[in-house]
């Protein structure tokens, strides 16, 4: 048996960096706002392994208004997703992302990205695949307003559970 889940994420560009993605502080004029650390990429990452389990997605487990998710590591909510994926009966089989972003270029840092997330999600990196697109000038991530991420994920029945 398997699941597909897809998630999405959208935070709004401010100045002052670093810019935080997929785990990495990214040298960077600006940084994304959010209740949170405000990682559109663990967010997106979250959400889609949340929706392939049929589990509530990342508002409803951390609320943006809880003091206690103020400024909170995203990875906290990554690794609390892959607890619940599992403990429902699930593993992952690949993770497929694309990262919106005018700038900065993101292709330096896809490596060290990678590996992050392997760590939190307890996986290989090569289970992770990692795409960057501008927004060519159009739209918020065009004008350097914003910055998204989604995401796909691909689940599968762990054994004992089947």
């Amino acid at each position: 048996m398997i699941r597909i889940g897809l998630g999405h994420d959208t935070h709004r560009l401010a100045e002052g960096g670093p810019l935080r993605l997929g785990g990495v502080d990214i040298p960077h004029a600006y940084h994304m706002v959010g209740h949170s650390d405000a990682d559109v990429l663990m967010h997106a990452i979250t959400d889609a392994l949340l929706g392939a389990a049929n589990l509530p997605d990342i508002g409803e487990w951390f609320p943006n208004n809880a003091e206690e998710n103020k400024g909170r590591d995203s990875a906290d909510f990554l690794r609390f997703a892959n607890h619940k994926v599992n403990e429902e009966g699930w593993r992952i089989t690949n993770i497929d992302t694309v990262i919106f972003a005018q700038e900065p270029k993101l292709s330096p840092y896809k490596g060290a990205m990678r590996t992050a997330l392997a760590e939190v999600l307890m996986i290989d990196p090569q289970l992770i695949g990692i795409k960057s697109k501008t927004g060519e000038h159009v739209g918020p991530v065009g004008r350097k307003e914003a910055i998204q991420a989604e995401c796909v994920v691909l689940l599968e029945r762990i054994e004992e559970f089947i």
